[in-house]
């Protein structure tokens, strides 16, 4: 089995040439260009301490379309009585920099490095990017943040800093994404903790056939304003109005991001 050296240009492997274990390609950047090329393709970055940039395209893969992910009895009592609040897009760095920070079961580090966190930082200016974020008062203690190309949300991380915290920041994000015609949540790699809120596993090959469908569908750039249970402020008349995002991007970043989704 190749594993791929990637060059300057844009241009990934098939999917189908990856490793058992997913890997498919080495070395590389992270340019807006590159991840916005990889996304689509089904392929994402993954660091390794100590190595190349590594790529990945999984077989089976974990995945949540939003209507299937489920809260516990618990976890609906929490949401209801508001013991934290949701919010989306206002806190994108914190998020991402507490998914870097938070000690996680099993691992002595991060793959979370300072290139990613400035990686993404700019794709979520670009208004590709986006974080769901449990506050308790003023003090975030939770939350989650991707990627959004058309119909599709790929989840990158979580963190939790309270109990339940980044539960809540993913049922928030399934429903705002169910209201929204999203077809699927890309988790990536498989855990207990997304098993039980309703992710699953899904052939590389049924993956890719929904990816094709929802990068048919246009891209929410901009930030996506909502708060309490996630669809606070989301318009629920026609269909159509749930295909809107709220620009707020400068000139120069809309323009980029039109070009960005151009080239895909």
């Amino acid at each position: 089995m190749s594993v791929y050296r990637l060059d300057t240009t844009l241009r990934f492997p098939s999917v189908g040439e990856a490793a058992p274990d997913g890997l498919l390609a080495v070395g590389g950047d992270l340019r807006p260009e590159r991840l916005l090329k990889a996304y689509s393709r089904g392929i994402f970055p993954w660091p390794h301490d100590r190595l190349p940039l590594l790529w990945f395209s999984p077989d089976p893969r974990m995945v949540a379309p939003p209507s299937d992910v489920r809260a516990s009895r618990s976890l609906r009592a929490r949401i209801r009585r508001g013991d934290y609040e949701v919010r989306f897009d206002t806190d994108f760095r914190g998020v991402i920099e507490g998914c870097a920070s938070v000690p996680r079961p099993g691992q002595d580090g991060t793959w979370i490095d300072d290139a990613m966190v400035a990686a993404y930082t700019r794709l979520h200016r670009l208004g590709f990017a986006h974080s769901v974020e449990t506050w308790r008062g003023d003090e975030l203690v939770g939350g989650l943040y991707g990627v959004s190309l058309g119909g599709m949300f790929f989840g990158e991380s979580m963190f939790s800093r309270a109990t339940d915290a980044s539960k809540v920041a993913f049922v928030s994000l399934a429903r705002r994404l169910e209201a929204m015609d999203f077809l699927l949540i890309d988790c990536q790699m498989h855990t207990e903790h997304l098993e039980s809120m309703g992710a699953g596993l899904r052939s590389r090959v049924d993956y890719l056939a929904t990816l094709r469908d929802g990068l048919r569908l246009d891209t929410l750039r901009g930030t996506w304003i909502a708060h309490g249970d996630g669809l606070a402020a989301l318009p629920m008349a026609a269909p159509a109005t749930h295909r809107r995002a709220v620009a707020t991007t400068g000139r120069d970043e809309r323009a980029e991001g039109r070009s960005l989704e151009a080239a895909l």
